[in-house]
């Protein structure tokens, strides 16, 4: 145990400060403080020492310049078990500091509201990351605070020790503060390499630095005998797969993980009441209805046999009458916004299911990363959206109105399919989706035998292809199966020959301009 009889507090985020501060008063402890820190303090009636007091030196150049002196880090950095260091501060009358309380400039925060260059090199705090480097490297006899969230940790210990808090518990602290500093660091690293000299900003830094925080090991990769752990951002966009609170099943398992997470993004991007269903990574069904139960029941039947062992997404409440028809099946995970208490009384039968509450947001992250051998491939994410007015039609024939929703749902849907992908749909649900193959006739075919083995029949069906038809034969496929309306990027060399094989075959096809690939 180390006894605290000295703190120095220094922060920007002042959340829970000043009981903090008081308590420690409270238990004997001495308190240094800086600047707007020590006039808080003040305000609130607690005894403060400056630390300019402190070290004979005022602040200087604007505050730049405070905290940076021997009787600040001597105090910190002192190793109270070799008397040589114990001697060299009494001859310099420089008491040791046993706690250090500091949160960092908020530099993130800045350039998050576009701050200009000037703006945000003058939230790059150097004395905090000093001190509490300096304090953190000395855990085996001075604790560190970098996080409010730990201020009762840190009061619930010393007021049950006597004062004094533990080997352990200083060297959790010290891990957390030396993390935060590196996290710090990366980001004015990630900020200065994508800025020039006048603030023009590029979209990806020079040097990439990734900093994400574990939220559990898991019990295997994507086979047993891989390990593994799930991990989230530091910053985690809301309403992201990181952010899920689990209500009931067993743990989550590493495809359980990816699957939810590619369920869940693609029911957030329908604005009806929607369902989809995801096996492998890839929508097996999906359907928009008046409620979550029509939904379900819709993207069901698009391929029963793959929606077993499924993972089921809502993009709303799930009431009651959707939990009854889908605890039918056997289902591995359940995403959803919110849940009714009848809801919750029907899932509660099915134990081993994995239930996940998640906030409907539809932020979308800074980059999309994939590993590679030796690196790692960083692009922007495919947020890109698509409304009926950017569409060209380009055969004789134009959509009906119907033919349009469910045009521009398959489209959606899509986006989420991996590639090569093949989505057939009709009042507002998938009836095939073929996904994967190397040929885009292959995944037209294939999506034809789903909706064939789902007795669904495809005659007046709309259909979505990630990317455009090279050759006609592609587009015969989909006709030949019933197809009478398609939707495409279009921007083939061949595009004239297909949009004749359309006329021909008398479909009407619309071109988006986008290509929607997804490996």
């Amino acid at each position: 145990m180390s006894l605290v009889k000295r703190a120095l507090i220094s922060v920007s985020d002042k959340t829970g400060l000043a009981e903090f501060a008081q308590a420690l008063a409270s238990l004997g402890v001495a308190i240094l403080s800086t600047g707007g820190t020590a006039a808080l303090l003040r305000e609130t009636g607690i005894p403060v020492t400056e630390v300019g007091e402190h070290t004979g030196f005022p602040e200087m150049l604007d505050g730049r310049v405070k905290t940076l002196h021997p009787r600040v880090h001597g105090g910190i950095l002192a190793r109270r078990d070799l008397p040589e260091h114990m001697a060299a501060l009494a001859r310099a009358d420089i008491p040791p500091i046993d706690l250090v309380v500091v949160n960092l400039y908020p530099f993130s925060q800045s350039v998050a509201r576009n701050a200009t260059l000037e703006e945000a090199v003058e939230q790059i705090d150097i004395g905090g990351p000093a001190m509490v480097r300096a304090a953190a490297k000395n855990y085996a006899h001075v604790a560190v605070v970098t996080d409010p969230l730990d201020y009762v940790l840190v009061l619930t210990e010393m007021r049950s020790a006597g004062g004094s808090l533990s080997l352990e518990t200083r060297f959790q602290l010290a891990r957390k503060a030396f993390s935060h500093t590196a996290a710090y660091d990366g980001a004015i690293s990630n900020y200065l390499t994508s800025v020039g000299p006048a603030g023009e900003q590029s979209l990806f830094p020079e040097r990439l630095n990734l900093s994400f925080a574990k939220l559990q090991d898991l019990r295997y990769g994507e086979n047993p005998h891989q390990n593994a752990a799930f991990y989230r951002d530091l910053d985690p966009v809301p309403g992201g797969i990181a952010g899920f609170t689990q209500l009931q099943g067993k743990d989550l398992s590493y495809n359980n993980i990816a699957d939810a997470d590619a369920a869940w993004e693609c029911v957030k991007s329908f604005r009806q009441p929607a369902c989809v269903i995801v096996k492998h990574a890839n929508p097996c069904g999906a359907a928009v209805a008046a409620s979550c139960a029509e939904a379900y029941q819709a993207a069901f039947a698009t391929d029963p046999t793959s929606a077993f062992g499924g993972i089921l997404a809502f993009n709303g409440e799930l009431d009651g009458a959707a939990a009854s028809a889908l605890t039918r099946q056997f289902v591995e995970v359940l995403v959803a916004p919110g849940y009714a208490p009848a809801a919750l009384e029907i899932l509660a039968q099915k134990p081993n299911i994995r239930v996940l509450c998640i906030p409907l947001q539809t932020r979308l992250q800074r980059f999309d990363l994939k590993r590679v051998g030796g690196g790692v491939l960083v692009q922007d994410p495919d947020g890109h959206g698509m409304n009926r007015e950017a569409i060209k039609v380009v055969t004789r024939l134009a959509p009906s109105d119907r033919q349009w929703d469910d045009l521009l749902f398959a489209w959606q849907l899509a986006k989420f399919v991996k590639s090569n992908a093949i989505v057939f749909a009709g009042g507002g649900r998938t009836l095939g989706v073929g996904a994967g193959q190397m040929s885009r006739v292959d995944s037209a075919r294939i999506a034809g035998i789903k909706a064939q083995a789902a007795k669904l029949d495809l005659v007046g069906s709309v259909v979505a292809s990630d990317a455009f038809f090279p050759f006609r034969d592609g587009l015969d496929a989909v006709v030949d199966a019933g197809a009478a309306a398609v939707i495409q990027p279009g921007g083939s060399v061949r595009d004239e020959e297909v949009i004749a094989a359309a006329d021909e075959r008398g479909i009407t096809m619309v071109f988006t301009g986008v290509r929607h690939f997804r490996h």
